[in-house]
Parts: C-alpha cells; structure tokens; sequence
C-alpha cells in the first residue's frame, strides 16, 4: 500500500496482536504515533504529540485511529493547528460521554460533533462496548465521514478477534485509493 500513515492507538496502546501492530509490522514506514501515558491520557498533551507526529511526516498522512484515537483526531482537528492531513481512517470510535467509557475522559469530553476538515471514513460495530451503534452513526453523520458498519465486531481488536484483520486492510486500501484516484 502506497501512502503515507500515521497510527493511532487508543487507551491502553494497541497490543502485538491488534490489527493496528499486525500493520505496523507489515509495513515497517508506517509509523505509530508515540504517547507519554497510554493508561491516563490527558488532551491536551495527546494533541500536541499528535501535531508534532504530524509535523514529522514527509507529506500529509492519513490518520489510522482506533478508539479513542478516533477521539485525538477529531479534538486535534478542532484544535487550530496548521498542519494538514490527508484523510482520517476512523475505526470504533470510543464514545467518551457515555457511562461505559472505561476511565475518566481527561478532556475528551463532550465529543467534538463538529464536520472533519479532511475525508474520513468511521468503521463501526453494532455490538461495540464502547460506542453504540446509534451515537457511532451520529458520529460519522458530524463529522461528515463515510461509515462502514461491520457487524458484530465487538470493539474491532485483538479481544474481539481482529488480529491482521485483512477485510480493514482492505478497507483502509479502497479509502487510500479515493483520496489519490
């Protein structure tokens, strides 16, 4: 795959059998962005490392997030910066509002329902913990992104079953595909 990516692990990272390492690993230019505090993130730092990720790539990335990495990319995108990425490839978003979110939202709260400055793609399952499928379309329907619901994917990583997860790979191939025809 031709193009440049930035990954977006979410709370906790994304362990060596999610779908997010399996691809890092394939492809060893993608780079995954770095965070101080994996276990309590706090806003407004996510951002900054994210921008200063951002700034370090050769071109304009595509963001691949996971949870709430899906988060970081839309409060970075409200954040002013004057970066610019390629698109956002969006997989199940956390909902930091709801009861369920597993640890305080440290500033990820409310959810930016605001439209994405750039194409973006949400990837949503019907029996996420994290995120209902209703508030994932609402989501998707804000930002202004294309949604792809797969199902029951639980919450879309290695705890679900998503280890290499090629159906993602090829989705996130097809979306790489539209933004440079």
């Amino acid at each position: 795959m031709k193009c440049d990516i930035l990954i977006l692990a979410g709370l906790w990272n994304s362990g060596p059998q999610h779908w997010q390492s399996h691809w890092e690993r394939k492809y060893p230019a993608w780079t995954r962005a770095a965070h101080r505090d994996w276990n309590n993130p706090e806003r407004d730092e996510w951002v900054a490392e994210l921008d200063a990720a951002i700034a370090a790539c050769q071109g304009k990335p595509i963001l691949v997030a996971h949870s709430l990495g899906c988060m970081l990319v839309n409060q970075w995108a409200q954040s002013g910066s004057r970066l610019e990425v390629a698109g956002a490839f969006l997989v199940a978003p956390s909902d930091t509002d709801a009861d369920s979110y597993p640890v305080g939202s440290n500033g990820f709260s409310p959810v930016p329902m605001e439209a994405l400055p750039f194409p973006s793609l949400v990837v949503a399952s019907s029996d996420d913990p994290y995120v209902t499928p209703e508030r994932a379309r609402a989501f998707a329907a804000a930002w202004g992104s294309r949604l792809v619901e797969i199902g029951n994917a639980g919450h879309v990583n290695a705890d679900s079953g998503y280890g290499a997860w090629p159906e993602g790979e090829r989705l996130l191939e097809d979306f790489c595909r539209d933004l440079n025809p």
